[in-house]
């Protein structure tokens, strides 16, 4: 069973009580793809959650075509960790402060999520954020085409995530995605709400 709708404070209560601590990776579908001993940077997401009278939301952005990675795919804000961030919540606050002029004051941290390794040699940290009051998005163009959100019972419902493979760099590669409407969500951003959604779904199994 799965829960379609939860609460931030639910949220929250999960993300504190997990024990787990296994990391997530664009190679999950691909091991035999894995390499070894990569060097990886440091990188972080947010995970913007917006409340309505219908649920909870998830602002996602489309990237720039002109950037050097990832371009064009739908992502969540975030970046590198720079040498001035004191952690990884840092980055992510400020990332999002860059790509689509969310304020860090208007943002109540939910929790962390376990890291995740990018077919691009990032470790990503995913942060939870709720936003508190109201957002004006403002779009930072260099980086980002476009901002809008997606309902989060979208992603809580396991039976939304598909497989499907591509060809990258000669290889045969599977990846989950997640379609909605005439956005094609795939790739780091649908591992990361996948985790997500499923460390939600076996928290609240296991307080049953």
């Amino acid at each position: 069973m799965f829960k379609l709708l939860y609460s931030t404070d639910q949220i929250k209560a999960a993300l504190e009580n997990y024990a787990g601590t296994e990391n997530t990776s664009d190679f999950d579908l691909n091991n035999a793809l894995r390499p070894v001993d990569p060097k990886l940077r440091d990188a972080a997401v947010l995970i913007p959650i917006t409340s309505s009278p219908d649920g909870l939301n998830v602002i996602l952005t489309k990237r720039s075509n002109n950037l050097k990675h990832h371009p064009g795919q739908i992502a969540l804000p975030g970046g590198k960790v720079e040498k001035s961030d004191k952690d990884v919540i840092e980055t992510a606050l400020r990332e999002a402060y860059e790509e689509i002029g969310l304020l860090k004051n208007n943002v109540e941290i939910l929790g962390i999520l376990p890291k995740h390794q990018t077919i691009t040699n990032f470790c990503v940290t995913p942060v939870i954020g709720l936003i508190k009051n109201t957002y004006e998005p403002k779009i930072e163009f260099g980086e980002v085409d476009e901002i809008f959100k997606i309902p989060f019972k979208l992603f809580i419902n396991p039976n939304n995530f598909q497989i499907h493979y591509r060809i990258w760099n000669n290889q045969k590669r599977g990846y989950y995605s997640v379609p909605y409407g005439p956005y094609y969500i795939w790739g780091a951003t649908a591992r990361i709400m996948r985790m997500f959604c499923k460390i939600l779904s076996e928290t609240n199994e296991n307080k049953q």
